[in-house]
């Protein structure tokens, strides 16, 4: 697994002053269907692209604080952050091609 685990313990090292590549955002919960489908499509992203982005993976029930700070409201929601700025927001699931376009891969 090339995902990282995103807190807020480590939000300002892995996001915010991660400065190499996008990275990819998943907000997600266990009891989520459609996330527990999109969590493999976004393992393999992460797995087929490593070194050119990164993945993280955030649970909004562990991480409320950062759910609310990206107004998430309906998941999986998938933010691709660069410079530490969000830059693309999708809600849903998605098809792979569709968060590799948001990726502009």
């Amino acid at each position: 697994m090339r995902e990282v685990v995103i807190t807020k313990e480590n939000f300002q090292r892995e996001v915010l002053n991660y400065k190499d590549t996008p990275i990819l955002l998943d907000f997600w919960a266990m009891w989520c269907g459609p996330c527990m489908a999109l969590g493999p499509v976004i393992e393999q992203i992460a797995d087929e692209y490593a070194g050119r982005i990164k993945v993280g993976k955030v649970n909004v029930d562990e991480q409320p604080e950062l759910a609310a700070a990206f107004r998430v409201e309906n998941i999986p929601m998938l933010a691709v952050v660069k410079d530490g700025i969000p830059v693309k927001i999708a809600e849903g699931l998605r098809p792979k091609q569709d968060i590799l376009d948001m990726l502009e891969l």
